[in-house]
């Protein structure tokens, strides 16, 4: 009998696997996500799947028995043509799907390592494959086992506390290339959770302008009501970026909002005042090009990436705790994975065992009906089904030999006769 975890798999690749450069490549947004999952399932026969598409990861888990078309799936569902999207993806098989994913939900595998957000964000790529009905039994309980593992580790560790975040490495490179926030002008691009974050440790620096620039305009007054700036929409960023010293975008954005030419024409504006520009975005929302710039300074998500690492080894002992409750939890999956490989085979022996408790049943009836007496005839039942139940045993057990007889041995007695002895 075939480990039916050896058909759980993960194809993915995160920001120590690939470069921004390539994750944009093969990012989800919202939008994409339920036609993805369908197709995914249709195209490569798999049972189940969720996708998880985040800033720093895009990684398809799915139940399949030969997942050797995800791969090619991808390459062709992003048109990459012949760019090879192979040499950046890492494939995980049964257990090692749960241990990671574990770690994910977590925050072990996080570029800002026990950040929270993660966990939310693997929470709503469960929901929407559940919307598309792509959550299938095994990946569901895979996931309902994840979050437990979250919660767990948040609680009984301190993998959280310290945490260096992509904000706080934003703000820090901001100081260090223009000085003291209060003197600054900063633009938000976008209204989603990360600016709203990033805003948060922004303003508590007390900028000399906060503009919150976003594509409906109610969702950016709202952010810049709480924030004390202003609110504009994306069709103003030509005129907003150039009185502007500092600009954050993350936005969901399919193409780059902000190009080479309007940062020429807004460094023109500014008499070549220097800017910094952080793209938290992926795909990116400003053109890699902008970064050549003189008086630019352009950063994106992996650059944060470089501060945020210095922090992680002083965490090395909740890392270490957390890791020996991800591996606890990893058994727990595969003792509910076993318990359910069992099920087929334990229905099948119960209606083999009551075909003959039918059969016997039957009998017994006709016989009494004949008039034979009770006592024999309840006798005849007992003897009757002892005899059928165990014949294919007994057979089995005289039919082989060796090291296989061996086995049937133990098992006869550790089914039948351990049981009752004790």
């Amino acid at each position: 009998m075939a480990d039916s975890t050896s058909f759980i798999h993960t194809f993915g690749l995160n920001h120590d696997s690939a470069p921004v450069a390539v994750r944009e490549k093969i990012a989800f947004n919202d939008e994409q996500l339920i036609p993805a999952l369908l197709r995914l399932t249709q195209d490569t026969h798999s049972d189940e799947a969720v996708i998880l598409s985040t800033c720093n990861r895009t990684e398809i888990y799915v139940r399949n028995q030969s997942p050797t078309s995800i791969t090619e799936w991808l390459q062709r569902h992003h048109h990459l043509g012949q760019f090879d999207i192979s040499q950046y993806l890492y494939q995980l098989n049964g257990t090692a799907v749960a241990h990671h994913a574990f770690k994910v939900a977590s925050g072990l595998d996080s570029m800002v390592l026990g950040e929270p957000q993660i966990l939310g964000q693997v929470k709503q790529a469960v929901r929407v494959a559940s919307e598309a009905g792509t959550l299938g039994p095994m990946l569901d309980k895979l996931f309902q086992i994840t979050f437990s593992v979250a919660k767990e580790v948040r609680s009984q560790t301190a993998i959280g506390e310290r945490s260096v975040s992509l904000a706080a490495a934003a703000l820090k490179l901001t100081n260090s290339v223009l000085g003291n926030i209060n003197e600054q002008k900063i633009l938000f691009i976008g209204a989603g959770e990360m600016i709203e974050l990033v805003a948060t440790h922004f303003v508590a620096k007390h900028p000399q302008q906060v503009t919150i620039a976003n594509r409906t305009l109610e969702r950016a007054r709202l952010l810049a009501e709480r924030f004390n700036g202003q609110a504009v929409t994306l069709s103003e960023l030509a005129r907003e970026i150039p009185r502007h010293d500092v600009i954050i975008s993350c936005t969901a954005s399919h193409l780059p909002l902000i190009g080479k030419g309007m940062i020429e024409n807004a460094l023109k504006t500014r008499r070549h005042k220097p800017m910094v520009l952080v793209d938290l975005a992926v795909p990116r929302d400003i053109e890699p090009e902008v970064g050549k710039l003189a008086d630019i300074f352009l950063y994106t998500v992996d650059d944060l990436g470089n501060i945020i690492q210095e922090n992680k080894e002083s965490r090395q002992a909740a890392v270490e705790e957390a890791e020996r409750i991800i591996l606890h939890r990893v058994q727990d999956f595969v003792h509910w994975m076993q318990a359910r490989e069992v099920v087929p085979t334990i229905k099948k022996l119960r209606e083999h065992a009551d075909s003959y408790r039918r059969s016997e049943l039957e009998k017994a009836k006709k016989a009494l009906s004949r008039g034979e007496p009770a006592e024999l005839v309840v006798e005849q039942l007992a003897n009757s089904l002892m005899n059928k139940f165990l014949h294919h045993p007994t057979q089995a057990l005289n039919q082989t030999q060796g090291e296989h007889q061996q086995h049937l041995v133990d098992a006869a007695h550790k089914l039948f006769i351990r049981n009752q002895d004790s």
